[in-house]
């Protein structure tokens, strides 16, 4: 028997009956500006989804308490216009703005960025990283808070059967940064990203795109605690405590990858010290 368009396309209208949906195996959509060009890229197209247009909670940005709630239906430019009063946060407002291309922007979900496991050049990932933000998600057994570092681990495994519902995001950061490399053979996404935070007497630094998976930059966390170093210093412990294994790609080879990253490291430590001076 043929699947119908209404077959293929569940048009949810809660979170519960998403999450219910996902578990019966429905894919969910939201932009779709990945899942569209599965075909491109060799993959076999979902036989039907489960559409979270329709949930108005997802698309929804609002202040609990000292946190920053949003919702994973919210668009990249919607996120860009909604930051501009939280100059604090800075770093993932370029990284909302910055993120593929404009036509791209008004249409890519915050959560769809998140939840696709191949892309490694989230813009987002590192920012929320930088940031010690919390994903939300609506499992089959009730609702789950992980740590952005603990979402991006565990995506493959909950995704499934969940469904990421808000990003949280701390209030209380003092300063942020966001700093990418694009190369023309890249197209709309970078080759390294490095996200930077002041949180409390905490620099935060997060990098995306250099390996298959955003991730803390520890061992230079570590190498530059005390008070903000100046560019030049962070740049030179950041080629000491360069433990990345860049990934190969068309765009660019891993080797690469990794020795531009002391470069965006100084660029954001400068751009902190300029935040912190007005």
């Amino acid at each position: 028997m043929t699947n119908t368009a209404a077959d293929r396309l569940l048009p949810a209208t809660s979170v519960r009956q998403a999450r219910d949906a996902i578990g019966a195996g429905r894919v969910a959509l939201a932009g779709g500006t990945w899942l569209m060009r599965a075909v491109v890229r060799g993959e076999e197209l979902s036989a039907q989804f489960v559409s979270l247009g329709g949930i108005a909670a997802l698309r929804q940005i609002e202040i609990e308490d000292d946190w920053l709630a949003i919702g994973a239906a919210v668009t990249h430019a919607k996120l860009d216009r909604a930051l501009q009063q939280y100059p604090q946060l800075k770093g993932l407002r370029i990284a909302a703005s910055l993120s593929a291309n404009p036509a791209i922007r008004r249409v890519a979900t915050v959560g769809g960025n998140l939840c696709c496991v191949a892309f490694a050049a989230s813009d987002l990932a590192p920012a929320l990283l930088a940031l010690d933000a919390e994903a939300r998600l609506e499992t089959q057994e009730g609702p789950l808070t992980l740590s952005m570092a603990e979402f991006l681990a565990r995506r493959t495994e909950l995704l499934p059967n969940s469904l990421l519902t808000i990003l949280r995001v701390p209030l209380l950061t003092a300063h942020s940064a966001h700093q990418r490399l694009p190369l023309r053979q890249a197209g709309d996404y970078p080759t390294a990203i490095v996200s930077l935070a002041i949180m409390g007497e905490r620099l935060n630094i997060a990098v995306g795109s250099v390996e298959p998976v955003a991730r803390r930059w520890s061992a230079l966390e570590a190498a530059l605690q005390g008070e903000l170093p100046s560019p030049e210093v962070a740049a030179e412990a950041a080629a000491a405590a360069n433990d990345f294994k860049g990934r190969d790609g068309p765009e660019a080879d891993g080797w690469y990858r990794r020795e531009v990253l002391p470069a965006l490291v100084r660029r954001g430590v400068a751009e902190l010290w300029e935040s912190r001076g007005r």
